[in-house]
């Protein structure tokens, strides 16, 4: 079966989405799979590259760059920029070219069912949630309404819209925000991912509240009461400038290119095309909004409490299954910093309490994942409050496909390592979108085809491969790249062995290989397995018996 893996696109999660192309294609069993890479630039258009392409450290890497000494993504360049190296396949071609879109996109037009809706009009099946329940994961204000309907949790909120915000008394609107939510108060975007655009407001200070919804806005202003550094613009040096143009290309901590000049509709592609508008209007005010700005901001009370992280899965009958949750500690949000950039962030699995809050927990999770209308596999996040409440938030349908991702993490707790994690996820969401009544006899037949591979290699299982390492957190390392390098080889099936001493060894269960040091491994090692993870293992065995 050939695989299209879709990485890259329009949102502001590219970066995170091109990382999770290349987990996808190192880790794709190819024994059962042919990967075809498909990267969507931020045009929206589809182009097929080869494997080289996902080598470098980011993708503003690997385009094209103009003259100017900026770094910017392929939107800031001649439109027919990428035409050369990485030609463009049309939609009514895909089936020409794979026969699933495995999706490893975030964001809006990638996971709102904008993408899902352009494969489904194309008889394409695709990877994960399908219409109504990707419409519903992008839209935090909506989740917020859905999730209270499901269950009744109560969390307090509130929302603005930009025509709302330019009319408001900033003073007074804060103020009975404070009244309403207290603080700290929690600033987002409503459609966005991997906590783009989350701020929280901890203290009294309205220019760091007005900074913090412009940013969920993505907006900035150039005039003299202005919140951002725009607003001090004729005063930066030339290197300043610059150094303020680039920083506005980033995708999780700038606006972005395009942006618009709101009073006179002018839009701006290039950040040396905005020095030079900026330096020639010489401190007139202006207002700049990203061309993909949110016109809404939603505000919440700030949950004090254990935060954590939990995936679902669905078995043959749609029946979710909660994976054992994550909780996240050491950090003060969790935002696309914390998320993605400092080490300092610390996850266990499963959450620092009872054996029944964190089945509190997973009946929550997978409750709302039903009632939500999600399919084949999410992660939704929440919070478990001091008095044993569990409010949850922001189900993510496309989680991060890195090969840390937490999701990854907790399915290795039930059996599945990387490999047979994704070919799971393939094999489920043939089984779902043979639900929608569309094409059914075509995913009928994929499905039957590779349950048929699945099937002969149960019963004339691959030789076995042992990978050894000895008890040096490099060797554990390089020995956790070579089992997941032959597990997706689909030529063996490798198993993971850790010499202690000469007398001394242990076959590693695929539980511990998400472990990051031999401290950590032989801590693990000497205790026994918590009674989540254990009755956990057990409620999903019908599903994992398939893969391993």
């Amino acid at each position: 079966m050939k695989v299209g893996i879709f990485f890259g696109g329009p949102a502001r999660e590219r970066e995170v989405s091109f990382a999770g192309g290349r987990t996808a294609l190192a880790n794709l069993d190819k024994g059962l799979f042919q990967p075809v890479l498909i990267f969507v630039d931020g045009r929206g258009r589809f182009r097929r590259v080869e494997p080289s392409f996902l080598q470098a450290t980011s993708l503003r890497d690997v385009i094209p760059q103009d003259t100017s000494g900026f770094s910017v993504y392929d939107e800031s360049l001649e439109t027919d920029a990428l035409a050369a190296g990485y030609p463009e396949i049309r939609p009514e071609t895909f089936s020409t070219h794979f026969d699933i879109a495995f999706l490893a996109m975030h964001g809006p037009d990638c996971e709102d069912g904008a993408i899902q809706g352009l494969l489904e009009w194309y008889k394409m099946p695709y990877t994960g949630p399908g219409l109504v329940g990707s419409a519903i994961g992008i839209n935090k204000i909506l989740q917020n309404e859905l999730i209270a309907l499901a269950n009744g949790q109560q969390k307090k909120t509130a929302t603005i819209d930009r025509d709302a915000w330019e009319r408001a008394d900033k003073a007074q609107f804060f103020q009975s925000l404070t009244e309403h939510l207290g603080l700290p108060i929690v600033v987002k975007a409503p459609h966005q991912g991997s906590s783009i655009g989350v701020a929280i407001v901890r203290e009294p200070d309205l220019a760091t509240f007005c900074r913090s919804v412009e940013q969920c806005f993505f907006t900035m202003s150039v005039q003299p009461d202005g919140f951002t550094k725009l607003s001090e613009w004729a005063e930066l040096s030339a290197d300043e400038k610059r150094d303020l143009a680039q920083t506005m290309v980033s995708l999780d901590s700038g606006i972005s290119f395009p942006v618009v000049i709101e009073q006179t509709g002018e839009v701006i592609r290039h950040p040396q095309v905005l020095i030079d508008k900026l330096d020639s209007m010489k401190g007139q005010p202006l207002t700049l909004a990203s061309v993909n700005a949110e016109d809404d901001v939603l505000f919440e009370e700030f949950i004090s409490g254990q935060e954590f992280s939990c995936g679902v899965i669905q078995d043959d009958d749609g029946r979710a299954i909660a994976l054992p949750p994550t909780e996240i500690y050491n950090v003060t949000s969790f935002d696309f910093e914390s998320k993605y950039k400092l080490n300092t962030t610390k996850k266990r699995i499963p959450v620092a309490t009872s054996l029944e809050n964190n089945r509190k927990i997973q009946l929550a999770v997978a409750e709302v994942f039903t009632k939500l209308g999600i399919n084949v596999y999410a992660r939704i996040d929440g919070f478990l409050t001091p008095d044993e409440r569990v409010l949850l938030h922001d189900p993510n349908t496309i989680p991060g496909m890195s090969p840390s991702s937490l999701i990854f993490k907790q399915m290795a707790e039930i059996g599945l390592n990387l490999t047979n994690a994704l070919t799971y996820l393939i094999r489920q969401s043939l089984r779902e979108r043979i639900r929608t009544g569309k094409n059914t006899f075509h995913l009928k037949r994929l499905l039957a085809n590779l349950d048929a591979k699945l099937a002969n290699r149960k019963a004339n299982p691959l030789p076995e491969r042992v990978v050894s390492f000895g008890p040096s957190d490099e060797g554990f390392a390089e020995a956790k790249q070579e089992y997941n390098r032959l597990a997706a080889s689909g030529d063996v099936r490798p198993s993971l062995v850790y010499l202690k001493s000469k007398v001394e060894n242990y076959e590693i269960p695929v539980n511990l290989l998400f472990k990051e040091t031999i401290e950590e491994l032989e801590t693990a090692l000497s205790q026994p397995r918590h009674p989540l993870l254990v009755e956990t293992t057990e409620q999903a065995r019908h599903i994992t018996e398939r893969y391993v």
